[in-house]
């Protein structure tokens, strides 16, 4: 595959931008007085569309024209499916080992900060621990997602440019899910903002691993099988995470208008680029 370095800054510099998102989180934390639940349903909505349709239409679609190119008709498809299920499977696997009490995906409201400490007792070492464990588990979570973005980006810029805005909008509550625990454990907005800061990093960890993992010995058959993982990782996370993620904020059909505006948006970019 011809790269050129042009190419690997902006694809980089897209990982960056979507998992360094958390920070938003964080501030948001800090800086608003009550979380807009309508605004973060929609927006969540909006991600979980992008990533489903341009998963489906576009990256499957990319990666059973490389393989079926290598393999024939009837290998290159059975190919593609094997690598969806198992980057749905690699995904699903991650989920699992994260420890359900320390969920990232649990709603922490904005309202619950407050300026008083919190009080010195076994809970502020639980919520320290749960914090530590949410940056820990949004970390794992952001990996394969900027690996993701990273070869997407390299591929296909503009697909590249829809998914970093997808992960970016899905990181900012777990920004808040990071940075709210911290500050009640410890009182300090800047320790919250760090951890919260640092979480996101993982993402071009991801990047940085697809470039020298991957794109050095890549050819069709490489290419078909990263993007068919890339294609059913992204699908699991908007079923899992992003979607009863927002309707648990309580606004069912603000989530689904925001799922239908994604698709519609991703389908619309898709035909002008």
């Amino acid at each position: 595959m011809d790269v050129s370095a042009g190419d690997i800054l902006f694809a980089f510099a897209l990982t960056l931008i979507a998992g360094l998102s958390t920070g938003i989180g964080s501030a948001l934390a800090f800086y608003t007085k009550q979380t807009d639940h309508k605004f973060l349903s929609g927006t969540l909505g909006f991600s979980a569309g992008v990533m489903i349709y341009v998963s489906f239409v576009e990256i499957f679609a990319k990666a059973n024209a490389s393989l079926t190119a290598v393999y024939g008709a009837g290998k290159g498809y059975w190919a593609t499916i094997f690598a969806f299920f198992l980057g749905v499977l690699l995904i699903a696997l991650i989920d699992k080992f994260v420890p359900t009490g320390e969920n990232p995906h649990e709603i922490r409201d904005v309202s619950e900060m407050s300026d008083q400490q919190a009080p010195k007792t076994n809970r502020e070492t639980q919520l320290l621990r749960m914090g530590l464990f949410s940056a820990l588990a949004i970390a794992i979570h952001n990996f394969p997602e900027g690996l993701a973005t990273f070869i997407s980006a390299i591929q296909e810029p503009a697909l590249g440019v829809s998914i970093a805005i997808a992960v970016a909008i899905h990181n900012i509550p777990e920004g808040i899910a990071v940075s709210v625990p911290i500050y009640f454990a410890t009182g300090s907005r800047k320790q919250a903002f760090i951890y919260s800061f640092l979480s996101g990093l993982s993402e071009p960890l991801g990047a940085i691993v697809g470039y020298f993992a991957l794109l050095r010995f890549a050819n069709e058959v490489v290419f078909g099988v990263v993007f068919a993982m890339v294609a059913g990782i992204m699908v699991y996370i908007s079923l899992d995470e992003l979607l009863p993620t927002a309707e648990k904020y309580g606004f069912h059909h603000t989530a689904i208008y925001g799922l239908i505006g994604g698709m519609a948006v991703m389908a619309v970019s898709l035909g002008l680029f």
